[in-house]
């Protein structure tokens, strides 16, 4: 059943629904997802590895956990979550993403647990899960804060919630929206609005007053001239990750500061 609130914006699933078919395409419209799809996933990796105490060395090293990939399109992160071991439920408001996800999951002999539904209506269910990632989902939402509080409420004490989004200034005008939808046609037009994206200091107060403590974040920076993406300490100046801790039994992962 659905909870009285609802943070889907109907015409951001629209956006996604209409290029549902191109998630495992590398060249087509989610091609900046799959270049950025290594430091996203070695960002991820480190800091599960570090909060539950896991080895990545290991054969399974996510085993036992239950994992949310909340907005999980095609299964671009789901798929390596399950990889590695985790019990993974993918999750979109976007009907037409959980067939291609489940499909290509099937092909790679993957078992996930894709569902068309949304965060309230999983946290209504009384669902919770050791993680949450919430990776590039944010800047599409209705209603952020809410959206953030559902995220917590589905968190086991002591969990982790991974959410990465696109900083709001005039760089990330000009590379999100001038350089990836106008200039290169990596996304269509309109796919990002810009007023709706969120500085690091706004995400780290909506995670706080959801009830999440922030312990770590990091910038995912595009070099033109290498054509590849790093992780950076500083540069927070376009795309940026952030990762925060249910409040109640929280360990800081090792390594991290407070955002």
């Amino acid at each position: 059943m659905e909870s009285a609130l609802n943070t889907v914006d109907p015409a951001e699933v629209a956006k996604f629904e209409a290029m549902a078919a191109e998630w495992w395409n590398p060249h087509g419209k989610f091609k900046p997802l799959h270049m950025m799809n290594p430091v996203r996933l070695d960002y991820i990796t480190r800091q599960i590895a570090a909060e539950f105490g896991r080895d990545l060395a290991a054969q399974m090293p996510f085993a036992g956990l239950r994992l949310l990939d909340i907005g999980c399109g095609g299964g671009l992160l789901s798929e390596p979550m399950a990889r590695l071991g985790a019990e993974v439920i993918g999750a979109d408001a976007a009907e037409r993403n959980i067939p291609v996800a489940r499909i290509h999951a099937e092909a790679q002999g993957l078992a996930i647990d894709y569902r068309h539904t949304t965060a309230e209506a999983m946290a209504a269910a009384g669902e919770a899960f050791d993680v949450v990632l919430c990776m590039e989902v944010v800047e599409h939402v209705a209603d952020p804060a809410g959206f953030l509080a559902t995220c917590r409420a589905l968190l086991k004490p002591g969990g982790l919630m991974i959410a990465s989004t696109i900083n709001r200034n005039a760089k990330s005008f000009m590379a999100a929206i001038v350089g990836a939808e106008w200039v290169m046609r990596w996304l269509p037009k309109g796919t990002h609005d810009w007023s709706k994206f969120i500085t690091p200091d706004e995400l780290g107060d909506l995670l706080r007053s959801a009830g999440l403590a922030p312990v770590d974040r990091k910038g995912f920076v595009f070099n033109p001239v290498s054509w590849q993406w790093s992780i950076s300490d500083r540069d927070l100046s376009v795309n940026y990750v952030m990762a925060a801790l249910h409040g109640q039994g929280a360990r800081h992962p090792a390594g991290a500061g407070p955002a």
